[in-house]
């Protein structure tokens, strides 16, 4: 026969059992937000290479890329960008002749992607208003 005192669980013992719960819960939570913000990195960086295809498209129709950062083609994947909660900073130099684009990622190491007008990519941990300056030169828009 069950006696009073044998019934359930001590004190002890439920304080145990939550406190592994609370521990296995923060690594859980810990891993689920790194991956969560490489894949929000990953989706910058595939807007940033929108950004760069769609600059030499509107290179090709317009001869310069002077009014590139107002046009759809730009907006939309900055758009984008900004919705994931970073920032896009657009460059272009005086002549309209070269662009560069840097937006910041969530990455902290190397917490900013720069894109121009050469083609060049590139994750770094140099800061946008570094990368791409206003006044760029004619050759190396992206500046590390």
């Amino acid at each position: 026969m069950i006696t009073k005192k044998e019934r359930g669980f001590t004190i002890i013992e439920l304080l145990v059992v939550v406190a592994i719960i609370a521990v296995l819960a923060a690594i859980v939570l810990v891993n689920v937000t790194q991956y969560i913000n490489k894949g929000k990195d990953a989706a910058i960086k595939g807007n940033m290479a929108t950004i760069l295809t769609n600059s030499a498209v509107y290179y090709d129709a317009n001869g310069n890329y002077t009014n590139f950062s107002a046009s759809s083609t730009y907006t939309t994947p900055a758009a984008a960008i900004t919705a994931a909660g970073k920032t896009v900073t657009p460059s272009t130099n005086s002549s309209g002749s070269n662009f560069c684009a840097c937006s910041t990622l969530f990455d902290t190491t190397n917490g900013n992607y720069c894109v121009d007008s050469s083609g060049y990519k590139k994750q770094t941990n140099t800061a946008c208003s570094t990368r791409c300056v206003t006044g760029i030169g004619a050759t190396g828009v992206c500046v590390d």
